[in-house]
C-alpha cells in the first residue's frame, strides 16, 4: 500500500493519496485546487488516478475534485446524500472501494454537513482490522467538527449536532484503538475549536484524550460541542456552494497581469480593491490609500476571505517574486478575480506619492496615553472570544476579525480608534478595512494584547 499525506499549513488542510502498488490503481481524497502536487506523485509511482473523494462539502476550501477528474478522467466521489451539478458516484454505508488488495470502506460519519462520510483504509482486503480512517471534519485530533456552520443549508446545528454524536460516540469509537486517525484539518482551522498540531492519531489516543469522545449523553455533546466555536470566515458559506456546483478549473498557467502603477491606480479607480500582502511593518511604513493589508506571512487566504468578497476584482501588492504563490492560494477559496500585481512596489510608490499614506501603530505607552486622555479612542479587540476570556484590556470591545466586515456600523466613525489581536498581525488587517471603509482615525497596536500585558498594564477578566 501507498499512503501519503498532503498537508497544507496556511489551510490547516490535509488531502491523502491511498494506491495498491501493485495495480498502480489510486484514490485521493479531499485534494485542494491545484492538484499538480498529487499528479507528479501519481506519475512518479506509476499510478493511475481513478477516483477522487471529498468526505463533504468543504467550506474552507474550494477542493480539487473537478481539476483531477479533467486531468485524470477519475470519478468523483461523495457521501449519497450529495447533490452536485456535476455527474457524481454516490458512495453508501459500508460500501468497498478495490484498488486490488488495498480496500477501502465508506462509514457514513454526517453532523458537520448531512452528507459526510470517513473512509476506512484496508492493507489487505480481508485485513480485520482497518490500517487507519480518513475522517474528514467528523473527527479532527483534539476535536470533532462543528455542527454550526451555515454551510450546512437548511439544516439546523441541534440536527446536525445530534447526527454528530452518533457518527462519533456510536460510530468512530466502536474503531479499534489501534486503527490511525487522519482528519482532513489540524490547528488553526476554523472547522474546530481545540484541533492539535498534531497531524495524525489513534482511535484509542482520541477516546482517552478527545474532550468529544468521552462517554456522554447525546444533550451533553450538542451542548459541549457547539459552546465556544469561533467565527467562520466571511467566504465559507460561498465555498460550500460553490463545491457543489460546475465551475471553472484552476489554471495554474494564469498569471494576473503585471502592472504599471498608473494602470494600477485605474484599476482601484474602477472599483478593485487593493490587497497589500505585505508584512504589516512594511505596510505601515507606506501603502497605497483605501489598501487593506492581509500579510502573505500567515493564514493569507483565510483571512483575506474574510475581508474581501468574491464578487470584488483584487489587485495584489505582493513582496517580490511571490506574486505567483499569492494569486494560488486565492484561488484555493475561489477567488479568481484578480486582475493585476504591481510589479516593485517600492519603486512605483516612488513615482505616486500623492497616493501614499502611513498606517498608524501605537505602542502600549501611547495607548496608555490616550485612554487617559480627553478623547480616548475605543478599543477594538479582534480576537476570538475564547482568547479575550482570558483576559481584555478594560473597556474593550470584542468584533473577531471574522465578525468586522458585518458590523463595521457599530465602529464610531467620528472618534480615534485603536484596534488590537493577539500579537499585532489581525490587527493591521483590521485595521486597514477600517480606513478602507472611511474610518479616519485608526491605529492598531504594536504587539497587540501580549504587549498590554508584559507592560503589567491593567486586565479585566
Amino acid at each position: 500500500m501507498f499512503f501519503a499525506q498532503y498537508y497544507l499549513d496556511c489551510l490547516s488542510q490535509a488531502a491523502y493519496m491511498i494506491a495498491d502498488e501493485t495495480t498502480g490503481r489510486a484514490v485521493v481524497v479531499d485534494p485542494r485546487r491545484d492538484v499538480s502536487e498529487y499528479l507528479a506523485d501519481a506519475e512518479a509511482h506509476g499510478f493511475t488516478v481513478e477516483g477522487v473523494i471529498n468526505t463533504h462539502f468543504h467550506a474552507d476550501f474550494l477542493a480539487g475534485h473537478l481539476e483531477l477528474a479533467a486531468r485524470t478522467g477519475a470519478w468523483i466521489g461523495y457521501g449519497r446524500r450529495a447533490e452536485a451539478e456535476y455527474p457524481i458516484r454516490k458512495l453508501a454505508d459500508g460500501e468497498r472501494i478495490s484498488l486490488g488488495d488495498v480496500t477501502l470502506e465508506i462509514m457514513e460519519t454526517p453532523g458537520h454537513t448531512p452528507e459526510s462520510i470517513s473512509v476506512l483504509v484496508y492493507e489487505h482486503a480481508d485485513d480485520a482490522v482497518p490500517y487507519g480512517v480518513l475522517t474528514g471534519d467528523a473527527l479532527f485530533i483534539g476535536d470533532v467538527g462543528r455542527p454550526d456552520l451555515l454551510a450546512s443549508l437548511g439544516v439546523t446545528a441541534d440536527e446536525l449536532g445530534k447526527m454528530l454524536y452518533d457518527s462519533v460516540q456510536n460510530k468512530l469509537m466502536s474503531l479499534p484503538d489501534e486503527v490511525r486517525v487522519f482528519p482532513a484539518h489540524g490547528a488553526g482551522s476554523a472547522c474546530g475549536k481545540n484541533l492539535s498540531t498534531e497531524r495524525q492519531s489513534t482511535i484509542g489516543q482520541q477516546r482517552a484524550t478527545n474532550y468529544a469522545c468521552a462517554p456522554m449523553s447525546e444533550e451533553d455533546f450538542v451542548a459541549i460541542v457547539t459552546e465556544g466555536q469561533p467565527s467562520a470566515p466571511g467566504y465559507f458559506v460561498y465555498d460550500a456552494v460553490l463545491n457543489r456546483k460546475e465551475h471553472e478549473l484552476f489554471d495554474p498557467a494564469a498569471v494576473a497581469p503585471p502592472l504599471s502603477a498608473a494602470d494600477f491606480l485605474a484599476r482601484r479607480g474602477a472599483g478593485a480593491v487593493v490587497v497589500d500582502t505585505r508584512d504589516p511593518l512594511e505596510f505601515a511604513a507606506g501603502h497605497l490609500r483605501g489598501s487593506v493589508n492581509v500579510p502573505a506571512d500567515g493564514r493569507f487566504a483565510e483571512q483575506a476571505g474574510t475581508v474581501v468578497t468574491p464578487d470584488q476584482d483584487i489587485l495584489v501588492v505582493a513582496p517580490q517574486d511571490r506574486e505567483e504563490e499569492i494569486v494560488t492560494r486565492l484561488a484555493r477559496i475561489g477567488f479568481d478575480r484578480v486582475v493585476g500585481y504591481l510589479r516593485e512596489p517600492e519603486g512605483a510608490f516612488v513615482t505616486v506619492p500623492e497616493e501614499m499614506e502611513h498606517a498608524s501603530r501605537l505602542t502600549v505607552a501611547d495607548l496608555r496615553q490616550a485612554l487617559n486622555g480627553t478623547e480616548p479612542p475605543t478599543v477594538v479587540d479582534v480576537r476570538n472570544p475564547s482568547e479575550r476570556q482570558e483576559g481584555h484590556i478594560p473597556g474593550s470591545v470584542n468584533i473577531p476579525l471574522a465578525e468586522l466586515p458585518g458590523r463595521l456600523s457599530e465602529i464610531p466613525a467620528d472618534r480615534p480608534v485603536v484596534v488590537h489581536c493577539a500579537g499585532g498581525h489581525r490587527s493591521s488587517i483590521a485595521a486597514s478595512l477600517l480606513r478602507h471603509h472611511g474610518h479616519g482615525d485608526v491605529s492598531d497596536l504594536l504587539g497587540g494584547y501580549g504587549a498590554w500585558l508584559a507592560a503589567e498594564q491593567p486586565v479585566q477578566v
